[in-house]
């Protein structure tokens, strides 16, 4: 388990590296790709607001508002709750069944992979983890000074 668990977090490094500094998968003609920015316009924006403030265009259909992102380390002693919010993403914990404020992106995730790499060898715990720490670094971006 330790040897798969290494592995997985040197496959997300690599991954994570190769974004960031990599020519080849990390620029387009316009310039380097924000992976977390992407993700978040994506899946976030359109209930937090595209400045993570809780204003999307969403939540006027929502039954409870979405919390302001940008204050999130404020209110917590000036530190990002990382491990937190990776949760709430991820859906640890979650019940399988019952009321839920957030979707579940951790399984939407791993469903996205399996459709994306089908019958080639990946890792979906590294595809997932991948993603939303693309995302919580964005999110860390969004933090008012």
């Amino acid at each position: 388990m330790k040897a798969r668990a290494s592995c997985s977090l040197g496959l997300v490094a690599l991954v994570m590296t190769t974004w960031v500094a990599g020519p080849a998968w990390g620029q387009t003609k316009a310039g380097p790709v924000d992976f977390g920015k992407r993700e978040f316009m994506s899946n976030c924006a359109s209930c937090h607001g595209p400045g993570g403030k809780g204003d999307g265009p969403l939540t006027d259909l929502l039954t409870k508002s979405p919390p302001d992102l940008t204050r999130l380390a404020a209110r917590n002693g000036g530190v990002l709750p990382i491990a937190r919010l990776y949760e709430v993403i991820d859906g640890t914990g979650v019940a399988s069944h019952g009321p839920r404020d957030m979707p579940v992106w951790g399984l939407d995730y791993k469903t996205q992979a399996a459709e994306h790499y089908m019958e080639a060898p990946y890792d979906p715990e590294a595809y997932t983890r991948g993603r939303i720490l693309a995302l919580l670094e964005y999110i860390n971006r969004l933090q008012a000074k």
